[in-house]
């Protein structure tokens, strides 16, 4: 018999404050009342807050990031378009498959999985590219799968250098919400996300940011799409309302999270990933690991991603620390699987939250076989944590 919580380490669905379940917990509701709408505005204002676009739209789709992800495909790119893309990791391998099967001609850049968007690689490609065959370039700012973060401002510049016309894609499944993502600065025509990730709520709602050029792009784009088509979405959202049957539970759900958000300031949301990513990475430095990551400047605030020693399964440390202690960890995806478990430092955690990730962790690597002093990562963490976290004032939202 299991006692106490389930802790819930994964990078995703992440855990999801009282406060956002109790809302939740509402009668269902008339979606087509004369005042369901009104209630609803403001969910697509202070989203547009959080994406840091003032021109652009954001949408919400009942589904999953990967319904976001077809959307913005199918509504603003033809099959046979040309779109530049890398694989380095989970996501953005399954991206490629997508852009692949909805008959875009895509030109791929292989990496090692740990490695970071290849911003100098887009640039050589895009400025070869004289004549625009390229109409797209993807870039997975923040890799689940591997703990990378990379940079879409770098890659925002080497578009506006090459003087190249191409949309901007980002998944941001993992980023928007917890890291810093400015939708409107970096020129990003098609951002997406999800509501389990940043915003701490079950699945179910793919989130989507679209600028002027991008719904431009969608009024002479020949993807097919119906369910996903801008121009319903954007139709009904005018009044509060969703061309179909909206999650109306999860909808106040997501009224309660963005209110948390906007009392906590996105800056100081940005400030307090990065701070338990930091302390997360110094205990994996204590116990002589190896995170994912190629390099320290890659590192992602919101998941590590732990490389076990050869002869050690990270399975079996997932499975120790889930039967045994009842914590989940993530697992390693594709080719990391059986090498890499994951710490997810992301959404509603706090210091405690990850000291208590890397005490368990710290048994369950000992008991699969890691040869480690108890207490060493924790003591590592704390120091970081001890330090006076930066605090932002809300005005600078």
């Amino acid at each position: 018999m299991r006692t106490g919580i389930n802790h819930l380490f994964i990078p995703g669905p992440t855990n999801v404050p009282e406060v956002v379940r109790q809302a939740m917990n509402v009668a269902m509701q008339d979606q087509r009342a004369h005042d369901f709408g009104a209630g609803n505005l403001g969910l697509f204002s202070d989203l547009k807050k959080v994406f840091r676009t003032t021109s652009g739209e954001v949408l919400m789709f009942s589904g999953s990031g990967t319904g976001a992800w077809e959307a913005a495909i199918t509504n603003t790119l033809s099959p046979g378009d040309k779109v530049l893309m890398a694989r380095h990791g989970q996501f953005s391998t399954l991206w490629v498959d997508m852009a692949q099967r909805l008959g875009l001609d895509v030109e791929v850049i292989d990496l090692p999985w740990g490695a970071g968007a290849p911003i100098c690689e887009f640039a050589r490609r895009l400025g070869a590219d004289k004549h625009g065959a390229i109409k797209a370039v993807f870039i997975t700012h923040n890799e689940t799968a591997t703990g990378v973060t990379s940079s879409v401002a770098a890659l925002r510049r080497a578009l506006d250098e090459a003087m190249h016309d191409a949309l901007l894609f980002v998944d941001g499944v993992s980023s928007i919400g917890c890291l810093e993502f400015r939708m409107e600065d970096w020129g990003v025509d098609l951002a997406v996300t999800g509501s389990q990730k940043g915003f701490m709520m079950p699945a179910g709602l793919g989130i989507l940011g679209v600028s002027q050029k991008a719904l431009a792009a969608s009024k002479t784009a020949t993807g097919r799409r119906c369910y996903f088509d801008f121009a319903d979405q954007l139709k009904h959202n005018a009044g509060g309302y969703f061309p179909y049957t909206p999650p109306t539970q999860l909808l106040h759900g997501l009224r309660k999270s963005l209110d948390r958000m906007m009392e906590e300031g996105l800056e100081n949301i940005h400030a307090r990933h990065h701070r338990l990513g930091a302390g997360v990475r110094a205990a994996v430095a204590a116990w002589g690991l190896q995170t994912c990551a190629e390099h320290p400047s890659l590192a992602s605030d919101t998941v590590t991603a732990i490389r076990t020693p050869e002869g050690v399964d990270a399975r079996e440390v997932i499975r120790i620390g889930y039967d045994r202690y009842n914590a989940s960890f993530g697992s390693g995806l594709g080719p990391l699987a059986g090498k890499v478990f994951r710490i997810g430092h992301i959404g509603d955690l706090n210091e405690g939250s990850c000291l208590t990730a890397i005490a368990i962790a710290e048994l369950a690597l000992v008991e699969a076989g890691v040869r480690l002093t108890y207490g060493s990562g924790v003591a590592a963490a704390q120091t970081v944590y001890a330090k006076a976290p930066q605090s932002f004032h809300l005005a600078a939202e």
